[in-house]
């Protein structure tokens, strides 16, 4: 039986500079992101198309929310099969191609987790479980490009 959830969230455009949309160069692409009892996130584009360089645009936000998914996944089929991690790290890239038409699409985004596990005897199941946890994860089921990981599994005596 599928479990349906719904989530909620709330986005205002902030960057009127007075004359709204009059032409292109007109109006900041800055935003507020806001969800019930959570905190703000301020939004802006990419630098490329004329946004914030200092605020989250949604490509960051997208490469994040699949690394964040991952790193849930995981850590949870890490608990259920006895693998104690003590730290994760992750730097997630993605790669993002501009159409002629001003459209886009993701065409990959790789996963770098840096996993410390407690002791070498969890090593060699910690980095089979990656690929457990990607079956799992929500969001990386939910696009159309691939989402791979290339993870680095380290031991608390390493640190």
């Amino acid at each position: 039986m599928e479990k349906e959830h719904s989530y909620q969230t709330r986005l205002k455009w902030t960057g009127n500079r007075g004359r709204g949309t009059l032409d292109y160069r007109a109006y900041d692409r800055d935003y507020v992101i806001t969800s019930p009892n959570k905190p703000e996130i301020l939004g802006s584009s990419d630098l490329s198309f004329l946004g914030d360089k200092s605020k989250y645009n949604p490509e960051d936000m997208l490469v994040a929310s699949l690394s964040a998914c991952h790193m849930l996944c995981y850590l949870h089929v890490c608990a259920v099969a006895g693998v104690v991690i003590t730290d994760y790290v992750d730097n997630a890239t993605g790669t993002m191609t501009e159409a002629e038409n001003g459209g886009g699409k993701f065409r990959s985004v790789t996963l770098y987790p840096t996993v410390t596990v407690l002791d070498e005897t969890m090593v060699n199941t910690a980095a089979k479980l990656h690929h457990e946890a990607h079956k799992l994860c929500f969001i990386a089921s939910s696009v159309n490009f691939p989402v791979t990981h290339q993870p680095t599994i380290k031991t608390v005596s390493d640190q």
